[in-house]
């Protein structure tokens, strides 16, 4: 296993593979850098590095009680990259981790960024405000909050079955798909699980998506069931200088599993333009 001791004293674990210009991937909640296994095996056969850690407190990583916040989790994705000496990269979220990549960019900036790609993404942000009418209301992610903390092994099971859009009809269920949610789901830590809810649906990344200058592609589906895509992937690629917002038909928020063959299709020829 790779690990890398944060400043803190947190440890993270990463994979590291290939060779080649680089792509650092950021996972989503509650899962860890197995979400990625698709997308990184697809790239480092054709001649990428690629780079994905699971976040603290979640996956193979350990398990503080503090720092379970977005800022936090950007500045533990810079301490990683500035340990691996990455340069020139391309960086891409799924959920949660779109709001880490637009967080990273927003605190420590492009220098290591030659592209970013936010993929189901929750910024610009999930709650509803008066500035914000469009978004969810407390309520959901009290109910989130009430799973996780009453049964959260019954509540990532549930939760898998929207997540990958398999209650839609036509949709081809599959358990190995399902069990492997639970697993990830049950893998990190209650704690970091009940905190992150708060992180991924509060903050406001509306500034951290304006210091975005890099080419963005903002990708998603328009049957997502967990990110409603009006009040996130249509907004955010108006507010990224260099957006753009590609949406593919019939593709939930776990798309990069359900879809994979699609969504490595459009990353590589992003990353290749």
């Amino acid at each position: 296993m790779a690990t890398f001791t944060l400043k803190d004293g947190t440890e993270l674990f990463y994979k590291d593979w290939g060779t080649g210009p680089a792509v650092v991937f950021s996972h989503g909640w509650p899962l860890n850098a197995d979400a990625w296994d698709s997308q990184m095996m697809y790239l480092a056969e054709r001649g990428y590095r690629v780079i994905a850690h699971d976040r603290r407190g979640h996956g193979r990583s350990s398990q503080p009680w503090q720092g379970n916040d977005m800022s936090r989790y950007a500045d533990d994705l810079a301490e990683l990259v500035d340990h691996l000496d990455v340069k020139d990269a391309v960086f891409v979220g799924h959920s949660t981790g779109g709001g880490e990549v637009a967080r990273y960019i927003g605190r420590h900036g492009t220098k290591r960024v030659r592209k970013a790609v936010l993929i189901s993404a929750v910024p610009p942000l999930m709650l509803k405000t008066e500035a914000n009418p469009g978004g969810l209301p407390i309520s959901v992610f009290d109910d989130i909050r009430r799973g996780v903390i009453e049964n959260r092994s019954q509540f990532f099971k549930d939760l898998a079955t929207p997540f990958f859009g398999f209650n839609r009809e036509g949709a081809k269920p599959s358990q190995g798909t399902i069990d492997w949610f639970w697993l990830a789901g049950m893998q990190c830590s209650i704690k970091s699980s009940y905190d992150c809810i708060k992180a991924f649906s509060e903050t406001d990344f509306t500034e951290d998506l304006k210091k975005m200058t890099v080419p963005t592609l903002v990708l998603q589906g328009d049957a997502d069931q967990i990110v409603p895509i009006d009040d996130s992937g249509k907004l955010s690629s108006k507010i990224v200088p260099d957006g753009s917002l590609t949406i593919i038909p019939g593709a939930p928020h776990g798309m990069c599993t359900t879809h994979a063959d699609t969504v490595n299709q459009h990353l590589f020829d992003f990353i290749q333009q």
